[in-house]
């Protein structure tokens, strides 16, 4: 048996089952809208059906917990472990990622059968006298499953992207649908928007200084968040909001596609290898050169003059770095954000508020109570200049879970601060998401520093 020491200590066994039990229904809610044909979809290598998330959820308990901790468990399938094992290579052997849509077996009631028998045996174990190992645990499985929700709606956009039909996720008129009864409230707005001229970029400095990084609290966290430990910063500055999708088209219109000196030599590669001339899910009507730009989001396409306030998403590393040098700033170290962002409660767009798209600054809102950033939580995750590496003592969790987040230490960049499809919930100050430097499928935008 293995144990997850470097976990903080649990919440209670009572608030770990209602997050278990509102989890697991989040992730039906949010195929509701989807047909069978839909949960079977994969459109991109890096995507997954959404038929397969739900099945991998659910291997997740049952590989790290029931098999573990409940005394006479039984396996659902004895080919599940394998089957929707995703890359735990100390665990079992897996099938390729790219075939994942081409299991049509099982079916969706079987996968169906197959989380409410995994739910039914942790409701089982909840009964028991837990140990704060198993409840570290379950803690973990939420988590684990919370990721892929966004990743199911990150995943559902790219393929509705790529069918000629351009279906719609869940139309506007929809809103609020998609919330469980029991969610937790996640305000819109951060406080300070009333503050933020929209048309205008403006910069709030910091003193920098030595500050802490990391988790400190006593709440769940994963491993790569730890140890906590000190940072010297200089002092710096951060763009009080994201770059909107009417700023990142100026970009465009300067040419910045085409032009080798704004670039990485790898981010100019990939712009040569791709194509790219604009972020993924813009597109010209008939491709023309010089038409409107149009928008793909969750709630359909809309035109860039509606969303042109929005914060721009779906850039990838190489095009968020290439902005900066632009505008002739840069892009903020992981640990810029942390030290603004620790003090600040999480409340913005993310999934919870159910816009399931990036929206523009509410200026509408209080005034500030301290400094004027916002959309530091939700709308898009943020890139940081920052590689995605250990900290200074960092030690993996045992076993097979040890492969969670440290074996992904290489050629990763970090990313903070949540996004419209992130459950409030899932999101800390001390969070580190972190994809490629090509990724572009992921709700990923651009606040500015220097």
């Amino acid at each position: 048996m293995t144990t997850v020491t470097a976990l903080t200590p649990p919440s209670t066994p009572a608030d770990i089952c209602a997050r278990f039990n509102a989890t697991r229904r989040r992730t039906l809610i949010l195929c509701d809208p989807l047909s069978v044909e839909d949960l079977m979809v994969q459109s991109c290598p890096e995507a997954s059906p959404a038929k397969w998330h739900l099945a991998h959820t659910a291997w997740f308990f049952e590989s790290f917990i029931l098999r573990e901790f409940l005394p006479g468990y039984r396996l659902f399938h004895p080919d599940f472990p394998w089957l929707f094992n995703s890359y735990y290579q100390t665990f079992s052997r897996f099938p390729e990622k790219r075939l994942r849509s081409s299991f049509s077996r099982p079916g969706l009631d079987d996968i169906l059968h197959y989380r409410g028998y995994v739910d039914a045996a942790i409701e089982l174990l909840f009964k028991r006298t837990l140990s704060e190992e198993v409840l570290r645990r379950i803690e973990l499985g939420i988590a684990h499953e919370e990721q892929h929700q966004e990743l199911l709606l990150t995943d559902m956009l790219n393929a509705f992207f790529i069918n000629p039909l351009r279906p719609i996720y869940r139309p506007e008129e929809a809103h609020g649908e998609s919330k469980p009864a029991d969610a937790p409230e996640s305000a819109e707005t951060t406080g300070a928007e009333d503050a933020i001229d929209a048309n205008t970029l403006e910069f709030e400095s910091f003193e920098g200084g030595l500050r802490e990084a990391g988790c400190g609290g006593k709440d769940f966290c994963f491993d790569n968040e730890l140890p906590r430990h000190r940072r010297w910063l200089e002092p710096f500055s951060l763009a009080r909001r994201l770059v909107t999708c009417e700023e990142y088209a100026a970009f465009i219109a300067d040419g910045g596609y085409t032009r080798p000196n704004l670039w990485l030599s790898a981010g100019w590669d990939a712009v040569m290898a791709h194509g790219w001339n604009a972020p993924l899910y813009w597109t010209r009507k008939n491709n023309e050169v010089d038409g409107e730009w149009r928008i793909f989001t969750l709630r359909g396409e809309q035109s860039l003059a509606d969303l042109a306030s929005a914060p721009v998403s779906h850039v990838s590393y190489y095009e968020a770095d290439a902005y900066a040098r632009w505008a002739g700033k840069r892009l903020a170290t992981e640990f810029e954000w942390e030290a603004v962002a620790e003090d600040r409660p999480v409340a913005g767009n993310l999934l919870d508020a159910d816009h399931l798209t990036p929206t523009e600054v509410n200026r509408e809102a209080s005034a500030p109570e301290s400094h004027g950033l916002v959309q530091l939580w939700g709308d898009c995750w943020e890139w940081t200049a920052s590689a995605y590496l250990a900290y200074p003592g960092f030690q993996p969790l045992p076993g097979s879970l040890g492969e969670y987040n440290g074996k992904f230490m290489s050629g990763q960049m970090v990313l903070r601060g949540g996004s419209c499809a992130t459950p409030a919930s899932h999101i800390r100050s001390s969070y580190r998401n972190f994809f490629s430097p090509e990724t572009r499928w992921q709700f990923s935008g651009i606040r500015l520093a220097s």
